[in-house]
């Protein structure tokens, strides 16, 4: 027992009942243990000061702490004013037994407030013992002053001292830790003022070495603006190596009950804070929406005329610019805008999400801008697209058409007037009036090869014409110098025909008085000239360009180039045959001594023009052969497709686990999909050597770039979407706080009635309902259904059914509760000023009520009020209240 009391340690028993403990073991009052003096001193002090504070609203005080009480009297009078209740009358005698009647009626009401009372008697304080008087007052200030302090689950003792670590931890030099020496410097207490009014004390110019001077600031500026009395002393905290704990929280208590009213403030604030925060955050993605819809419809907008366009260029270089630029708008300018369509479906289901969730009203896109509106206008940019790009190729088919026909007319044309240049100077040649007989034959003879030429050619002034009335038809543009060119050709033609005749009617009159004729020279010149002109159209049409515009035609063009190879030994036979005729020419002239002129009065054409042509046709055969593997690939890329679009249309219900790893599984699904863009790539490049080439129809394949380029799109935005609605069952999971175990149970009932790849028939929906425990009637059922299907589609979704499910034990804000802080900020008033707002609020959300909320209307109310009550209620779309 006396090392106990050399330790100058006390501690008393009192205060506990079943299911409150105030004090700790070692806090426990033992009436045998003396008390430290000095702790007496600070605790008398202390104790008193704080009775004073409650006594001086009845209007009295008391002096000596252990004989102001001994008659009771005071006693129940701070007990009636701390509780706001009326005890028994007390005893109005002076005698001894009086005085400790009315000490049992405080003790009495002490216990009736569930306090239980360990070595406390009413004759110990009616005789002034010091200790048990001191620890009836700890008693009271336990159970009035801090048994009801609660900070986050924790109460009393705890829960205060809890409150201050809170409060003073973004202070430097203050580690509040316990109720004595965490407090003897000062600077904890100045802290908790400066927290709460910085207005008081400017907390920088404070020095931990002056622990007095501190104590002494703390001490004034409670007592002068907090109205709490000064209840230590800053020399008996500095000087005692461990400050009472009891009078350091009898203190402290002090401070958190002046500022209670700030801390429920602050709740307030926070909440509303929060609320404001949803709101600012959800116009934000409202403004992000329109100003994103504006600009792809603008895009769109603009976009739209240019493929209207369809003004024909006359040249093929500038219509193949025409579908270059269309290329790059499919492959540069295009893809970005998918994406921005796609993402801007995603962003409007998301905040519709976050909107239902806050309990917010839907958003409502500006006039022109609902998804809907966004999917017309990009329904008919492709449909204006598609007829732009075949528009294109039908014009390069007709440009290279013309072209093609233009230049064979040209080539033609050359030919034509190489061959008639001289010939009608040559027909209109009196030659035969002073030739021999020899000569009047031969001359006959070179008219009838002439003539047998002229009958060749009637076939390539045929197709002059008839290239010539086709491109009038093409609606060429120079068609003008073709007709002039070609009616040219006909004249000439028509002149050539008549003098023909004409020059045979004079040789035929002469023809008589010719007997002899060179067999051979005759012979070799019939069987040149059609072989020569043979040549000349081999070599035309070897020379000829060529278009095809299928895979089938090309063939057909291989097929004739080799049945044309075949017929060259036959004409090699020919060239052969004509070539021995000079051969015998040469032959008999050197056998029987005739000296040849050299030239061959029947035909211009010599043996080295025969062997030059020959040579010339031998080299002119050209391989033109190309292959294309764009069928293939389209009949793989196709179907693949399709199947990834029907596996995606099962993967949102088919996936097992928590929400998380479905997302992650769906991003690898998205992935794959992603590493599959270089195959399309591939295709593309193999569609542009296909159009490059001018093959336009492909029957080896159903598929067309056009059906692969839609399929693409529609599978990258179908995969995001999914992606999409699981995040948004994220979403709706983590804010209205139910576990997996029950999404997964919501899952499974779900899909168990799903028969519709998603969606739910109402007969479908209300068989799950009935499933998991509902009692549906006609009525209720009706009034679920206008819950999950506000727009009467005939459907319930998964995220609907979902909302459902969670809707009704959801935890969110309401407007009610808004409004209730908004009251408490406004101190009860109806309405708020602009200075409360700032003063409450951080400048962000103080400044979004005041831009917000409307002028306060009411007559008790200053200029410049403002209506927090309306100000809730739009927050959620409601009337005002």
């Amino acid at each position: 027992m006396m090392a106990v009391e050399t330790q100058a340690q006390y501690t008393t028993s009192y205060m506990m009942n079943e299911e409150h403990q105030y004090m700790t073991p070692e806090d426990e009052w033992d009436r045998d243990l003396l008390l430290d003096p000095a702790w007496e001193k600070q605790q008398r002090k202390t104790f008193t000061a704080w009775c004073n504070s409650h006594l001086r609203k009845a209007g009295t005080q008391i002096e000596n702490i252990e004989d102001d009480f001994r008659n009771g009297l005071k006693l129940m009078l701070l007990l009636e004013v701390i509780s706001g209740e009326r005890l028994p009358k007390p005893d109005k005698g002076k005698m001894r037994f009086h005085k400790i009647a009315n000490v049992n009626k405080a003790l009495d009401f002490i216990c009736s407030k569930g306090v239980k009372l360990v070595s406390i008697g009413a004759e110990e304080i009616v005789d002034g013992n010091t200790k048990m008087t001191l620890g009836m007052i700890w008693t009271i200030i336990l159970r009035f002053a801090i048994q009801d302090i609660s900070v986050e689950e924790t109460s009393a003792k705890e829960g205060l001292l809890l409150w201050c670590q809170r409060k003073t931890a973004p202070y430097r030099n203050v580690n509040v830790q316990n109720f004595h020496i965490s407090w003897k410097d000062g600077l904890a207490l100045c802290a908790l003022i400066h927290r709460h009014r910085p207005d008081l004390i400017d907390y920088s110019k404070l020095k931990k070495d002056d622990p007095i001077g501190n104590l002494n600031t703390a001490f004034e500026v409670a007592e002068k603006y907090l109205d709490i009395p000064k209840m230590l002393d800053a020399e008996d905290i500095v000087n005692t190596p461990k400050p009472d704990e009891k009078a350091i929280m009898t203190y402290v208590s002090c401070f958190y009950h002046a500022f209670a009213g700030a801390e429920q403030a602050e709740t307030a604030a926070n909440r509303i804070c929060k609320v404001l925060a949803v709101n600012q955050e959800n116009e934000k993605l409202m403004e992000e929406y329109e100003k994103l819809a504006s600009e792809l419809l603008e895009w769109i907008r603009k976009t739209i005329p240019w493929l209207e366009n369809r003004t024909a260029e006359h040249h093929m270089r500038a219509m193949q610019q025409k579908l270059e630029d269309f290329r790059d708008y499919r492959r540069v300018h295009k893809p970005p805008r998918v994406q921005e369509k796609c993402q801007l479906e995603i962003n409007f289901n998301t905040l519709q999400t976050k909107l239902r969730l806050s309990n917010r009203p839907a958003f409502m896109p500006s006039e022109g801008k609902m998804v809907s509106d966004i999917a017309n206008a990009w329904k008919g940019l492709e449909q204006v697209e598609k007829g732009y790009e075949e528009w294109l190729l039908t014009e390069i088919r007709r440009l290279e058409r013309l072209d093609h026909l233009a230049e064979k007319f040209k080539q033609k044309c050359s030919l034509h007037q190489s061959w008639t240049s001289g010939k009608e100077e040559l027909l209109s040649m009196k030659d035969y009036e002073s030739a021999s007989l020899m000569e009047i034959r031969a001359l006959m003879r070179k008219h009838e090869a002439f003539e047998s030429d002229l009958a060749a050619h009637q076939d390539r002034v045929e197709q002059i014409a008839a290239i010539a009335q086709e491109l009038n038809e093409l609606d060429y543009h120079d068609a003008s110098s073709v007709n002039t060119r070609c009616q040219g050709i006909c004249d000439q033609w028509d002149n050539l025909g008549t003098l023909t005749q004409k020059r045979r009617d004079s040789l035929e009159r002469v023809e008589k008085l010719w007997e002899t004729i060179d067999q051979l020279y005759l012979e070799f010149a019939k069987r040149a000239a059609p072989f020569n002109n043979w040549m000349d159209g081999a070599m035309e049409d070897l020379q000829d360009m060529f278009i095809v515009h299928s895979t089938e035609e090309i063939h057909s063009l291989i097929t004739a180039h080799d049945q044309f190879k075949a017929t060259l030994p036959e004409a090699d036979k020919e060239r052969m045959a004509t070539m021995g005729i000079q051969s015998e020419i040469v032959k008999i002239a050197q056998t029987y001594g005739i000296k040849l002129s050299g030239v061959n009065p029947y035909t211009n054409l010599s043996p080295q023009d025969i062997t030059n042509k020959w040579e010339t046709v031998k080299h002119l055969v050209p391989l033109r052969d190309q292959m294309r593997q764009f069928a293939a690939q389209a009949n793989i890329i196709g179907p693949w497709i399709q199947t990834k679009m029907e596996e995606i249309g099962h993967v949102s219900v088919d996936i097992a686990g928590s929400l998380e790893e479905q997302m992650n599984s769906l991003k690898q699904y998205e992935q794959n999909i992603i590493n599959y863009k270089c195959n399309i790539d591939k295709l593309e490049g193999d569609h542009q050597l296909s159009q490059e080439s001018l093959i336009f129809d492909n029957k080896h394949t159903n598929y067309t770039m056009e059906h692969i380029r839609v399929g693409w799109e529609q599978l990258l935005t179908t995969i995001a979407r999914t992606i999409n609605e699981v995040e948004n069952q994220i979403l709706t999971r983590d804010a209205k706080g139910i576990s997996q175990e029950q999404l997964n149970e919501f899952r499974a009932s779900f899909n168990h009635f799903d028969r519709r790849n998603g969606m739910m028939d109402p007969d479908d929906f209300r068989a799950c309902l009935i499933s998991m425990g509902y009692d549906l009637g006609e009525v209720e059922f009706a009034r679920i259904m206008t819950l999950v299907d506000s727009n009467n589609t005939g459907v319930v979704t998964f995220q609907a059914f979902i909302d459902f499910m969670t809707r009704e034990t959801a935890e969110t804000d309401t407007a009610d509760q808004v409004m209730a802080s908004f009251k408490i900020l406004a101190s009860d008033k109806s309405y708020i000023t602009v200075d409360e707002l700032r003063r409450e609020l951080p400048p962000e959300q103080a400044e979004y009520c005041i831009s917000r909320m409307t002028r306060y209307i009411g007559a008790d109310g200053p200029a410049g009020a403002l209506d927090y009550i309306s100000f809730s209620s739009a927050l959620y779309g409601e009337s005002d209240l």
